[in-house]
């Protein structure tokens, strides 16, 4: 009786197995689409990392647990892991698979198959491996597999690595693997396209201003294409396939490049020497980190190095982040767009951190975070580098100390102001205006004040004078203001306005007043080149012999007007 019970439990065991197994096994279709193996594997852990194949299949080796996990990060391990699949087969045809590893930074992975003898085979690759040791030459891992009709076959993997382990095994038919990894490569393509267009504008705008900002950008954006291209494996399959060794140390070199370029890029672009200047020094400080880390890379272990790289990325983006913030407080434009780009940058670089230390599941979304974050990087640092040429453009035309156009902002505008009175006959009028007194001013009370002075009736202008009027500060205590589609009339209304402005509602607690002059262009009067300007500043010479604070307006000469009159 006792014999009898102990195989009814043996019997149920069977059957409890064989069910689970049946559970589990991958069931091949014809063309089989993408699908995902993680929910059917089952996985050992060798903390030793000296479990052998034949230690596996005798039993001798601890038993398998089902993986019940929808992704598989074990982050930074010493250990081992092994993994067992197994494939059933009811076609009545041999079925044809690529089994596929999408994580292609595996130092040593090895995947075990029966051939058609029943013999076991070993297939070794990984990045510390050369890449003519894969299967199969694409820039992850792809193991062809062969499951007899009406067959259940098991496989192995074995995964070992310095770096974060992150199993993420898929299969499919050869058809849809294929069409897979064509999506893939025209992504990809599209990608890389992207740096490659962004080094050769950069270039351009360099090779035509000759601004050293466009070098530190070529520079980031180069080493962070190459640092992406080693860590989509690209880079082994193409660029130095016969080096592990680069393959590895490679992808931190580059990181480290990109993080120090990246800094100084950010240092240039947003001007934090001169709007920032505390957090500029810990920028500073950060980039010596940086270079630091580059001299020692190939001397220290990877784990250590990837832990150290993985803090300074985060250190390095919040900082930037905080220069962008705090020049954007101060009125930087490209500020704002740098701001926006690396706030999304360091999401995305939180995102694949998480991933990597086995806080988030691996999966397409977290391992390509870095690369949908550094797209939006890309467009957003392009009008941060857009706006910046335009403020140094509005810069150039600029007086820094009232914010009004500047005299060759003034010089440009004149002509073309002149140009449109040709082609329309509509009248444009031209004030200018000078401080009274100002040389005693500076004399009597100082530099500051008198500047002070000057900001103040820029102020004035600024807040009276609007569009499509035009002021600026034509040189010293002068300002000159444009006044298109505005008669004679109407111009001295508006200048005696401005010298009622500033003779009464001055902050100055000294007496400011100013003189104006006022001359009108139309028809053909006042067209020739600086003829206008001449005659405002005539009438300005006239109202400050004549007792100073006043507006004069320019009259036209009794023998000119009569030759207009009589053309």
């Amino acid at each position: 009786m006792a014999d009898f019970r102990v195989w009814c439990m043996v019997v149920l065991l069977c059957v409890g197995c064989s069910s689970f197994a049946d559970e589990h096994a991958v069931k091949v279709q014809a063309n089989m689409p993408n699908l995902s193996l993680v929910p059917h594997m089952t996985l050992l852990e060798d903390p030793s990392a000296e479990l052998t194949l034949k230690e596996i299949v005798s039993g001798k080796a601890p038993e398998f647990r089902r993986w019940a996990q929808p992704a598989a990060n074990f982050g930074f391990s010493s250990s081992a892991y092994w993994v067992a699949l197994t494939f059933e087969n009811t076609q009545g045809s041999a079925a044809d698979l690529f089994i596929r590893q999408d994580y292609p930074l595996i130092d040593y992975l090895d995947f075990w198959f029966k051939d058609a003898n029943g013999v076991w085979r070993n297939q070794a690759t990984g990045d510390r491996r050369q890449f003519s040791s894969r299967p199969v030459g694409v820039r992850d891992f792809v193991f062809p597999l062969q499951v007899p009709p009406h067959e259940r076959q098991t496989v192995y993997f074995r995964f070992k690595s310095d770096g974060p382990i992150n199993i993420g095994l898929s299969v499919a038919a050869p058809g849809p693997a294929l069409s897979r990894a064509a999506g893939e490569q025209l992504l990809f393509g599209a990608y890389y396209g992207g740096f490659l267009v962004l080094v050769i504008y950069n270039l351009i705008l360099f090779l035509a201003v000759k601004d050293r900002v466009y070098v530190y950008y070529m520079v980031y954006v180069v080493s962070y294409g190459l640092y992406m291209s080693v860590h989509n494996g690209l880079a082994f399959q193409y660029i130095w396939p016969g080096s592990p060794w680069l393959a590895n140390q490679s992808l931190l070199m580059l990181l480290g490049i990109s993080l120090l370029f990246g800094l100084q890029f950010s240092r240039e672009v947003n001007g934090t020497v001169r709007l920032a200047p505390k957090t500029d020094r810990v920028a500073v400080v950060l980039q010596a980190v940086s270079a630091a880390l580059l001299l020692v890379t190939p001397f220290l272990s990877y784990q250590l190095l990837v832990l150290a790289y993985s803090l300074q990325t985060v250190f390095v983006c919040s900082v930037i982040v905080v220069l962008g913030f705090l020049c954007c407080l101060r009125g930087s434009v490209p500020a704002r767009y740098f701001m926006a780009a690396w706030l999304f940058f360091m999401v995305s670089v939180l995102i694949y951190m998480f991933k990597q230390f086995g806080f988030l599941p691996h999966n397409f979304f977290t391992q390509n975070s870095f690369q949908m974050g550094s797209l939006l990087e890309m467009v957003l640092l392009s009008l941060a580098l857009a706006a910046r040429v335009n403020e140094m453009q509005k810069l150039g035309y600029s007086d820094a100390l009232t914010g009004l156009a500047n005299r060759r902002h003034f010089d440009e505008r004149l002509p073309k102001e002149i140009e449109q009175v040709q082609q329309t006959g509509a009248p444009l009028s031209l004030v200018v205006l000078d401080i009274d007194h100002f040389k005693r001013i500076n004399d009597e009370h100082g530099h500051a004040v008198g500047d002070e002075v000057i900001a103040t009736i820029g102020r004035l202008l600024r807040k009276n004078v609007r569009r499509p009027s035009f002021a600026s500060r034509y040189g010293g205590e002068e300002f000159a203001v444009l006044l298109p589609n505005t008669d004679l009339q109407q111009a001295q209304i508006l200048a005696e306005r401005l010298r009622v402005l500033v003779e009464t509602e001055s902050p100055m607690q000294l007496p400011i007043t100013a003189s104006l002059g006022v001359a009108c262009c139309d028809g053909d009067q006042l067209m020739a080149r600086g003829a206008l300007f001449e005659a405002a500043d005539s009438a300005l010479y006239l109202a400050k012999t004549e007792g100073r604070n006043q507006v004069q307006v320019y009259a036209v000469p009794e023998a000119s007007r009569r030759a207009v009159e009589e053309s």
